[in-house]
């Protein structure tokens, strides 16, 4: 062959430089921990939030924030939670809507009290002998300390919002305005003193709210007791013993009755035997429910000879009987239980465990303290044996000082010494059958940790089934009717369980305590005639004059104003005695300031709802029991209706295992660990994978799968950038001008777009995300960018190339703005190197229109044809590869076939393109019994042949005319670019 013929020269040419290959300084490892500080600084500089603020004529979108305590770092809880609520705002502002976003803190009660007084203690001091307002200056300080750290790390996980002005609960406008919706209960009726049973922390002396309640393990004491029969004339039953059993050995000394289930079936059993050890004696009668009557025996060390059922005791017998406290007469001449025990049937009473009897200490339990209220019987049975501190009032015989619980020694238990006071002295007096322990789920303090008691303490309430004076009746005329309507008719939740939660809740709540017995917080600013009893029509003072002069007072010097000297002069003297009235020094439950947050946010803030009522609230399940349910009561109290219009819930945080995370256990997933590692964008990504509706697992191992699947996606958008680094207005083309493969993606896109803002608008973040992701790599990646790379690298200004490129410019706008609510900053690094400039950023874009005539069915369908067939082609070809017999689909010509209707599609179109194969060839024919054929898609079928002719030096493709062209070793489509 002569020197100079075109396939001996070719070997010596090198097109590399000739092909269009990517170009981007956009690069592949993302070195987000690094990076991502430098975008928020940026954001800030710019003021990308102010700027979406100005956008005009739009419609707002409203998330109210739940406030966080100030009192700690971020916990994953906390980075779930803000990030969710950042793919919301971000996506409706990105959707057209006005999405403001003020964020927020609680920073009142308990939980910032305790941290002060854990101070205290350390310095051996006694919050009580601190002047009040210097113990809430310290609380102060101590929440504004941890607010500034916060909001820090929550701005670290990209999270957008008015961070310069959040709103605080201790800001002074906030303190009157909370102070002024409470004295809305106390002028519509619903605010009363009562005293009833509460939730009550002995070592936090104060009551709490069922949200500030959580449930664990705890080993009780507990004990069968004997209350002796009298008074019925009937010697078979008067000194035989009703026994009751409880796991609250402490509160006998307050039992004031006993009670009977009026279905169930009871006898008398008589001891006829007994073992060396035990407390009953031959001759002992006792009365227990006969489906109990052989387990309760069992207690006692008695086997089943040793006692016998000696009759029937029907409900006409018990009504005779009258019962002896097993303390009566041992209190030398006090008298302290004397008192015959009231005994009578209660509906409440089974027989599924226990004796079939209940003791009734109606101050330390709620459905006797209702009972004995619906029965006028209330004076008779309530006690007051228990401090603030759950000990025993001094005088109590054998018992004063005792405690319930005391402050746990390291390592320790709660336990005080009461319950074995107790348990020792009816020992004593021969008052106890049998005793035991029992592991049970117990009400714990969420902050101390510690038990919890039922205490009947004097109490402010809010009536939740009193008529609301306020004549808002649209829902309803009681605080209940309100929310059960507003649930039922004028909030949409996400997931919709949330509803049927809170809708329980709300239906079988008692009245709100509203009352707390701390320091720090906003104050009941009110005032009781003194003398006056609770139930007196003139009991508290109800005037709007004096309402205002507090209300003025705490704008401008907050709440502390209530605590300074003279302060009930202050208010009062205008228009009344101050010596007549006393002051209340409760503090409101710290879930009032948060319930009524939308008073001083949502209406009060130029930033906030035009009308009020939030678009959504949105926060984790247990906030059903908390600040869902308390802006609910809170709202209908004042407003007349719910302050949101719709809820969105998610579920708690879990290891890898599933188990709960726990920092003793060492399971715990830190927001800081994640970002330093990998970046807070895999940290955003792994909440929009996930199912937040449920509980979420996290762990190393899901956050490696998490980061895989980033750098997949990014390397979708590299491989844009780089296709669209010189892209210019002539390279675009109109749809009609494209390929149907173009045409194709546009379809996709158009459909794709449907998905992402209805999942968007429905908040499934996991939905959308998946549904971009799988077009990203399924769609994009494997399949259309696999087909057109080709083109893009080997075509020169063709017209197939043109229209590539266009797609890719629509591709990447959509794409990068869709995935902007979930990949903050990535996408914003992404955005800025196609659209760089001083003020650009991605997060000032809105998700782009997508014309209706890209929607094309029957291209749609035609197309699925095309890449069903194509899977089978594909398939044979990785079979050859795998056996070594190509190194590349370029290397192939295969025989297909096909039915006759998939043969008149494919003929339209550059199969062998699509298939990535230098030749092939459709055939109707018969496939032979050797012929590749696949599981899913068995009516094709592929023989594979080697593709005839030489390779081309540039595109690689094997072709019969290469080397015949002007440029050496290539085709014929090579040689027209290099031409």
């Amino acid at each position: 062959m002569c020197a100079d013929t075109p396939d001996q020269t070719a070997s010596t040419v090198d097109y590399k430089d000739t092909l269009n290959l990517p170009r981007t300084e956009f690069p592949m490892r993302a070195g987000l921990p690094k990076r991502e500080p430098e975008w928020l600084a940026r954001w800030e500089e710019i003021g990308v939030y102010d700027l979406l603020r100005g956008k005009e004529n739009r419609t707002p979108f409203i998330l109210h924030d739940g406030p966080p305590y100030a009192n700690g770092h971020l916990h994953i809880g906390h980075a779930l939670n803000k990030t969710i609520k950042d793919m919301i705002v971000r996506s409706r502002q990105m959707m057209g809507f006005d999405a403001r976003y003020v964020p927020g803190w609680d920073c009142h009660g308990l939980p910032i009290e305790w941290k002060i007084e854990e101070q205290y203690r350390e310095k051996g001091l006694d919050k009580d002998d601190v002047p009040v307002n210097d113990f809430r200056a310290e609380c102060r300080k101590f929440a504004a300390h941890w607010v500034d750290i916060q909001r820090e790390e929550f701005k670290r996980l990209g999270i957008t919002g008015n961070w310069a002005d959040p709103y605080l609960t201790m800001d002074f406008h906030a303190e009157a305005v909370i102070a002024a919706e409470f004295q809305k209960f106390l002028m519509n009726g619903t605010l009363y003193q009562g005293s009833k049973p509460v939730m009550w922390s002995p070592v936090e002396k104060t009551a709490l709210a069922e949200a500030e309640v959580e449930y664990h393990d705890k080993e009780s004491h507990t004990v069968w007791v004997k209350f002796k029969v009298t008074g019925t004339g009937d010697a078979t039953l008067d000194g035989a013993h009703v026994l009751i059993w409880t796991t609250t050995p402490w509160t006998m000394p307050s039992n004031k009755a006993v009670v009977w289930g009026p279905e169930i079936s009871y006898g008398l059993y008589e001891v006829t035997g007994r073992p060396e050890q035990s407390w009953v004696s031959i001759g002992d009668r006792y009365l227990i429910a006969d489906k109990l009557a052989d387990t309760v025996m069992q207690k006692g060390r008695l086997e089943p000879s040793m006692y016998r059922r000696l009759c029937d005791v029907t409900p006409v017998d018990l009504e005779k009987i009258r019962l002896l406290h097993p303390l009566a007469g041992a209190d030398d001449g006090y008298g302290e239980w004397d008192d015959l025990r009231d005994f009578r049937a209660a509906p409440f009473v089974t027989a599924d465990e226990g004796t079939g009897f209940v003791h009734c200490a109606p101050s330390h339990g709620m459905e006797e303290f209702e009972l004995y209220r619906d029965l006028g019987m209330l004076e008779q049975v309530i006690t007051y044996n228990l401090t603030e501190d759950g000990t025993f009032r001094p005088d109590l015989p054998f018992f004063g000082g005792k405690a319930i619980f005391r402050d746990k020694p390291k390592n320790k238990s709660w336990e005080g010494d009461a319950n074995t006071a107790v348990i020792d002295k009816l020992i004593e007096v021969g008052g106890l059958f049998a005793r035991g322990k029992i592991k049970h789920s117990y009400p714990h303090s969420w902050r101390s940790k510690a038990p919890v008691i039922y205490r009947n303490t004097p109490q402010w309430f809010a009536a939740i089934d009193r008529p609301v004076g306020d004549g808002q009746d649209t829902h309803g005329t009681t605080i209940r009717q309100r929310a059960l309507t507003s649930i039922d008719d004028l909030v949409t939740w996400t997931p919709p369980r949330g509803r049927n939660r809170l809708h329980a809740m709300i239906s079988q709540r008692p009245d709100w305590v509203l009352s707390r017995q701390r320091a720090w917080g906003v104050p009941l600013t009110c005032f009781t005639r003194r003398g006056a009893l609770p139930t007196d029509p003139d009991f508290l003072l109800r005037d709007d004059a004096v309402n205002a002069r507090i209300r003025d007072a705490f704008e401008v010097e907050g709440a502390d104003a209530w605590y300074e000297e003279g302060a009930k002069a202050r208010f009062l003297s205008a228009d009344y005695d101050p010596t007549e009235w006393d002051q209340v020094f409760d503090i409101l439950d710290v879930w009032f300031d948060s319930g009524s947050t939308h008073a001083f946010v949502l209406r009060d803030r130029a930033d906030g709802a035009p009308d009020g009522i939030a678009d959504v609230y949105m926060e984790g399940t247990d906030q059903h029991r908390g600040w869902f349910h308390s802006s609910l009561l809170q709202a209908c109290g004042t407003l007349g209706r719910a302050p949101y219009k719709a809820v969105v819930t998610h579920g708690f945080t879990l290891d890898e295992k599933g188990m709960k995370m726990s920092k003793s256990v060492g399971n715990t997933t830190a927001p800081e660990t994640v970002i330093k590692e990998y970046g807070a964008d895999i940290l955003r990504l792994w909440v929009a994978q996930s199912d937040y509706t449920s509980d979420m697992r996290i762990g190393p191992e899901i956050l490696k799968g998490t980061a895989d699947s980033y750098r997949r996606l990014r390397n979708t958008m590299r491989f844009m950038l780089g296709s669209l680094a010189d892209v210019t207005d002539a390279d675009r083309v109109g749809r009609d001008q494209m390929p149907e493969l173009e045409q194709w993606v546009l379809h996709r896109l158009a459909e794709l777009d449907g998905v992402v803002r209805k999942g968007y608008a429905a908040y499934d973040f996991q939905g959308v995300f998946r549904a971009i992701f799988d077009f990203a790599t399924l769609d994009l990646s494997a399949f259309y960018f696999d087909i057109r790379k080709d083109a893009l690298y080997c075509d020169g200004d063709t017209a197939r190339r043109r229209a590539a490129r266009t797609v890719l410019e629509l591709l990447f706008d959509r794409l990068t703005t869709w995935l902007a609510p979930i990949l903050c900053f990535t996408m914003e690094e992404v955005w800025l190197e196609r659209h760089p400039g001083p003020v650009s950023s991605v997060h000032l874009q809105d998700f782009a229109d997508t014309p209706a005539d890209w929607l094309d069915a029957d291209l749609a369908a035609k197309w699925a044809t095309v890449r069903r067939v194509r899977r089978v082609v594909t398939g044979a070809l990785e079979v050859e590869r795998t056996n070594k017999v190509i190194g590349a689909s370029l290397e192939a010509a295969p025989l297909v076939y096909v039915s006759d209707a998939e043969a008149a599609i494919l003929r339209t179109l550059s199969f062998d393109d699509l298939c990535i194969t230098s030749g092939i060839e459709i055939t109707t024919d018969a496939a032979p019994q050797a012929a590749f054929r696949s599981d899913e898609v068995p009516d094709v079928a592929v023989v594979f042949d080697r593709a005839e002719g030489s390779k081309c030096q540039r595109c690689w493709k094997i072709l019969p005319d290469v080397g015949s062209h002007a440029h050496p070793g290539v085709c014929a489509r090579c040689d027209a670019a290099l031409s």
